[in-house]
């Protein structure tokens, strides 16, 4: 094979794939959806989003920025897992988006990423549980299990076997 050949085979084991830019477009979705819900009274609840919170009761928004540095002083350590699950999610989407840009995207650091982000928003739950009369759902845990399991899992197969 001449030069131009191997040139040739390794722009199209970069170029991406249908599979890989649907799958980067899914791993986009958990920035709609509510990572988690929490439920304090029958009118009252708090949707934690990726971007900020939504207070229902009375209505309000809170950016992540915000947040972190200007209402964390005095609250419970649980509610930090929070911002480390964002952070972990915004790294895994950053290998996901390089890896399908240039063709060499390792899937276990995306999986790793995005399982430790799933396992951080039920620390999250469990913190806000154990309250009295406070109910927590970690809709992000099962959203990030799910493109783990749609988009990665055919890929760790193979690579394992």
């Amino acid at each position: 094979m001449g030069q131009a050949d191997n040139e040739s085979r390794a722009a199209s084991q970069r170029t991406p794939g249908p599979r890989a830019t649907v799958r980067v477009a899914v791993l986009f979705a958990p920035l709609l959806l509510p990572w988690s819900i929490q439920v304090f009274t029958a009118r009252d609840a708090t949707f934690l989003f990726a971007w900020g919170l939504v207070n229902t009761n009375p209505l309000s928004m809170v950016s992540l920025f915000d947040f972190l540095f200007v209402y964390t002083r005095g609250l419970p350590e649980f509610i930090l897992a929070w911002p480390l699950s964002v952070g972990c999610y915004a790294l895994a989407l950053a290998s996901a988006v390089i890896g399908w840009r240039t063709g060499r995207e390792d899937c276990r650091v995306t999986v790793g990423l995005l399982v430790v982000a799933a396992i951080a928003q039920v620390r999250l739950a469990w913190g806000f549980s154990i309250q009295p009369n406070r109910t927590a759902w970690p809709l992000a845990t099962l959203t990030l299990l799910v493109v783990v399991w749609w988009g990665y899992w055919p890929g760790l197969r193979s690579m394992i076997r």
